[in-house]
């Protein structure tokens, strides 16, 4: 008898997320029947979507907190991920893809091989109230993590979630900066060295710009439009808008990085707008960068991309990495 060919396995009913980082959990799509066994807050929330699975509703900040505190509850064993009302929520496939493509940077001039454990050191401007890259990163790559930020009730936040993970304290540091026109003075030590920054800056450049934002999302989502300054995934003041906007506090950093440059390997920052590059990238060649780069991210239709600078030689940069070895 002449045997059947085995039947393909069906494809999930939750559909993947194109141009994601093929080292992301979260590529594949949301497993909503496992995230809900594991965290069942989020039950209330899943409604079945127009492919015909389930979902959430993503205009809804209740259900958006809770499915992005399942994801890291499944993926990084994160407890008591709580906020403060009316700050950010960050969505966490595309904070995790930052940081593969951070790891992805140190691994080109490391043999491609991707330096691990609490020995690579990042320092992470604006670190919040969700503390979410060290989170991550450390899940991740074991990395050490020093989180800076200006606002004290996002450190306290931060340190709340920490205390209820025991053995991140230790691998997370929260910094206050005391000084709300620096960056990193304040927060560097004379001598501390980190091989990466990382930073998430505020998109808009006023709060009228915020909430001019805010509306053409609620249309976008066909709900109308919002008095509220905020959307779904939230966001305090500091966390939405700064004077200049992205580019500005891009520009900002930039000049105040060159005084730390021979303490970072590489000093990195997002920008979701590509019409901030030409100004960001004229102030690094200003500034004397020994090398920038634009690393593209992508998902689903949204494009996003990060730039990373060093004012290290290569000689200088390939002893720096010397110390990685047996990481």
């Amino acid at each position: 008898m002449r045997s059947r060919a085995p039947k393909p396995a069906p494809s999930p009913p939750w559909p993947a997320k194109p141009g994601l980082h093929p080292r992301n959990r979260h590529a594949g799509g949301y497993d909503f029947p496992q995230l809900v066994k594991i965290s069942p807050d989020l039950a209330p929330f899943v409604v079945r979507a127009v492919h015909g699975g389930p979902s959430i509703d993503f205009a809804d900040p209740a259900a958006v907190k809770a499915l992005n505190r399942a994801l890291l509850l499944q993926a990084y064993g994160i407890r008591g991920w709580e906020l403060p009302p009316g700050y950010l929520c960050p969505p966490v496939p595309g904070r995790a893809d930052y940081l593969h493509h951070l790891a992805d940077l140190l691994a080109a001039s490391n043999g491609s091989v991707i330096p691990r454990g609490p020995g690579v050191r990042v320092l992470d401007v604006g670190v919040g109230a969700n503390v979410i890259y060290p989170l991550v990163g450390h899940g991740e790559y074991g990395w050490a993590f020093v989180g800076s930020d200006i606002d004290e009730a996002a450190l306290a936040s931060a340190t709340r979630i920490l205390a209820a993970n025991p053995g991140l304290e230790t691998a997370i540091t929260l910094r206050r900066q005391p000084d709300r026109g620096a960056i990193f003075a304040g927060v560097l030590g004379s001598g501390e060295r980190f091989d990466l920054t990382l930073c998430n800056p505020p998109f808009h450049g006023s709060l009228r710009e915020a909430r001019e934002g805010t509306q053409r999302k609620w249309r976008n989502l066909g709900r109308g439009t919002s008095t509220k300054p905020l959307l779904n995934f939230g966001g305090q003041g500091v966390e939405l808008w700064c004077e200049g906007g992205e580019a500005g506090f891009a520009r900002r950093m930039v000049a105040e990085s060159r005084a730390f440059g021979t303490q970072v390997l590489w000093f990195t920052t997002l920008l979701s707008s590509s019409a901030s590059l030409p100004a960001v990238h004229r102030a690094l060649r200003q500034a004397g960068a020994q090398e920038i780069r634009t690393v593209p991210m992508a998902q689903g239709q949204k494009q996003s991309r990060f730039v990373a600078w060093t004012f290290l030689s290569p000689e200088a940069r390939e002893a720096w990495q010397s110390g990685w070895e047996g990481l």
